[in-house]
Formats: structure tokens, sequence, C-alpha cells
């Protein structure tokens, strides 16, 4: 069984189309009819309308509501709900291609062994759309040295097998922003993590609520995951890596800090950067 969780915040506006674009797939009625699909809504607390919009797509999805906690404590609640043995993140700003479960849910059962599937992406910024960077491609296998630098686990594109979840925890609550990253170092460090290299997924940024706009500095969030990955079961390679990353980042975030004259604010990461930078050279 596949449980699609859609965890949303006040986003009425585009949760419409994100799960028309689920019920739109070229397997759903086939998967629905026969018990083997669920569609889980997690309402972080909504005062937009939302439950609304679900009602209208009774009983082909269920609505759960909670007071607002944040997106991972909606997605882990979807996941302690959902009771599928395949699992699917579907970002409420984004939308899937018609044929998207189709393919990931044939390269599951041909390979089963996979634990982790993701695809490419179209980016739509504004209503326009956009190419991603160079910093931006994707890569598949064992990708942990990738997953460092930038967030490239887009769980709106991801399909997991349960027992993921089991053997590396679910998304940590107490990140505001970055949960995403901390989620995919912890994910990548464990499994390869398979590439379908065709776009499955279309990507809606830009608007004011999005959680990179929300906060200055994400980086902040970044340097915390990565302190949180140096506690787990890393080889001497990964780590090497865990800590030159952590330095790269600390200085990105000290230059924004002087760029700000916020020097006291920059003086944790400047010791951070010490301690590392001893650490690499055995001091």
């Amino acid at each position: 069984m596949l449980s699609i969780i859609i965890p949303t915040f006040n986003r009425a506006s585009f949760l419409r189309e994100a799960i028309q674009s689920v019920l739109a797939q070229d397997q759903f009625e086939t998967l629905y009819s026969s018990g083997e699909i669920e569609i889980l809504i997690v309402d972080d607390g909504s005062s937009d309308g939302t439950r609304d919009i679900v009602e209208a797509f009774r009983p082909r999805v269920k609505y759960y509501y909670q007071t607002h906690k944040g997106v991972s404590s909606a997605r882990n609640k979807g996941l302690r709900l959902a009771k599928g043995n395949l699992i699917a993140f579907l970002d409420s700003d984004d939308l899937w291609n018609r044929d998207k479960l189709r393919i990931q849910m044939n390269f599951m059962n041909a390979f089963p062994k996979v634990m982790v599937c993701y695809t490419e992406e179209i980016w739509i910024r504004r209503g326009v759309f956009v190419n991603p960077k160079k910093k931006h491609k994707k890569y598949s296998g064992y990708i942990f040295d990738k997953v460092l630098t930038i967030c490239l686990l887009s769980l709106s594109s991801a399909m997991f097998r349960r027992e993921v979840f089991d053997e590396v925890g679910c998304f940590d609550e107490e990140f505001p922003a970055c949960e995403d990253y901390d989620f995919g170092i912890r994910v990548a460090q464990k499994y390869p993590v398979y590439l379908i290299r065709k776009p499955l997924i279309v990507k809606r940024g830009g608007h004011a609520d999005q959680l990179s706009r929300k906060y200055w500095g994400m980086d902040r969030f970044r340097i915390r995951a990565l302190e949180k990955a140096l506690t787990l079961d890393l080889t001497l390679e990964q780590r090497r890596l865990v800590e030159q990353e952590l330095i790269k980042k600390c200085q990105v975030l000290v230059a924004g800090y002087k760029k700000r004259n916020k020097m006291k604010d920059a003086q944790k990461y400047l010791q951070l950067i010490d301690k590392y930078k001893k650490k690499e050279e055995g001091t």
C-alpha cells in the first residue's frame, strides 16, 4: 500500500491543485478501488478555509487537523497515521506530473532492495519557469557528500519504504526550517538514494510564506544539522566531510553577520570555525 502525506498550513490557494495532481495520477483510480492507496492531509492549524477545500475531495482523501506545530510535526503525524509500506510526501504548494506514482512504484517494485528514490524537478518561481543552478544538480547512489552542501532530497519528489523511518527516525521537530536537509543527511548516510532522471514534479516557489523567506541565515539551521550529523555512526571520511562543510557554512554566516554589524551574533560561529579547524589540523 502507498500512503501519500500532504502537510499544509494556510495554503488553501495552492492545496486544491496539489490534491488534484494526485487524483489525476494515471494509476490512481485502479489503486484506490483496490484499497492500495491513501491520501492523508495533515492541516497544521490553518485558518484560511483549508478544511472546506479538502471536504470537496472526500472520500478519496483523509483530513486530520492539529494545532500549529510546524511542518515536521505535521509530517510525523502523517507517518503515525499512514498504513502504507511505501510513503510519499507532497508539499501543498507543489504538483505531481500524472505519471509520477506509476514510474516510482514500478521502480520500487522492480528493485525491492531500494529504500528510497527521487526524481528530477521542474521549477516555477512566481509563475515563471526557472532553470536550477549547477549546484542543484541531482545525483544517484551514495550521495552523502552531495547532501552536505545543499538539500538535494526534495521530499515532494521522493518515495520511501516505511523501514527508512524506523531506521533513521522521523523529522526533527526542533528545527523551524531545514528539517528536510537534516533528514536528507540521515537518509544518505544510511542508504544509496536512486535518481529517476525524469522531471516528475513541479516545485512552485517565491511566495511569501516559504520558510526560506521567513528566516534569515538559513545556514544557522544547517550548521545545527551538521553538528547533529557528527553523532551518527560516520566513517572517518564522512566525519571529515561534515566538519569541512561545517567550517564553510560557519564562514558564510559570519560574513553575513559582519555585513550587518552583528559581531556578537557571529562569535558563536567564529568559535565553531576555530574548533573544527583545530580538529582538521590535528591540534
